[in-house]
């Protein structure tokens, strides 16, 4: 799934008339640039979301081709945020295997490929791709690995999954790409619009949510004009599999 029905209000004036998902980097719009790098390993079938100028996601999706069957979950009569957007599209995950969620204004060389495989090993509910970096904002992780809080050092607002967070907790920024197996739809009891986050904080406590360290792998978040305008997508397809 790729998330992309966002506002992109901070992308300022480049979305006033765009949706998010087509601002362009060396010409190419975001929504191609994850496309082709999810075709690339492998993952076919996509359902996107979509709501900010939604008809022109559409139409730019009917007339390119990206060799991958895609399927729109329509959020404009209503933003569901990332939890909500993605239990909309719960219906579509419907043959028991993990699916892998990838924020459309992310551009990263993380394997794919590992990550899933990765989720698959450790049978967890989900698996969070992150990375040590300088962030506002971190999930924090026990000695296993295991999802245990969140927090904002910038506000000092702190979330506690419900096992007991570790005296020294490894903080990890997240790469906004994870791996969930469709049995959390079950667990999820939150409706309407809702975070993700939230929802895995409120399960971690009985549920594997675990990370995958991408390590050195190179990771961009191009939400700002600053980041756009400074990033070449170029530099991070080295290790898409063909």
């Amino acid at each position: 799934m790729i998330l992309a029905a966002g506002m992109g209000t901070r992308l300022g004036a480049l979305t006033a008339n765009t949706p998010k998902a087509l601002v362009e980097i060396n010409g190419v719009p975001l929504l191609a640039i994850v496309l082709q790098r999810l075709h690339s390993f492998g993952f076919n079938d996509i359902t996107i979301n979509v709501h900010h100028f939604a008809d022109q996601i559409i139409d730019y999706l009917t007339n390119n081709n990206f060799g991958v069957k895609i399927t729109i979950s329509d959020e404009r009569d209503q933003l569901l945020d990332t939890g909500g957007g993605i239990k909309k599209a719960a219906w579509f995950f419907n043959d028991g295997n993990p699916f892998l969620v990838h924020n459309v204004d992310i551009i990263s060389n993380i394997d794919l490929k590992a990550l899933y495989q990765y989720n698959i090993n450790t049978k967890a509910m989900a698996t969070l791709a992150c990375k040590q970096r300088n962030s506002s904002r971190y999930f924090l992780f026990d000695e296993q690995q295991r999802l245990c809080g969140w927090e904002n050092v910038k506000t000092g607002e702190r979330k506690i999954a419900t096992h007991t967070l570790p005296e020294n907790p490894q903080r990890m920024a997240f790469s906004g790409i994870h791996v969930i197996h469709p049995s959390i739809f079950d667990k999820i009891t939150s409706t309407g619009k809702f975070s993700i986050v939230d929802t895995y904080l409120h399960l971690a406590g009985d549920n594997l949510i675990n990370c995958f360290d991408i390590g050195d792998t190179m990771i961009t978040d191009v939400g700002t004009p600053e980041q756009l305008l400074s990033t070449n997508y170029t530099n991070y397809t080295d290790t898409v599999q063909e």
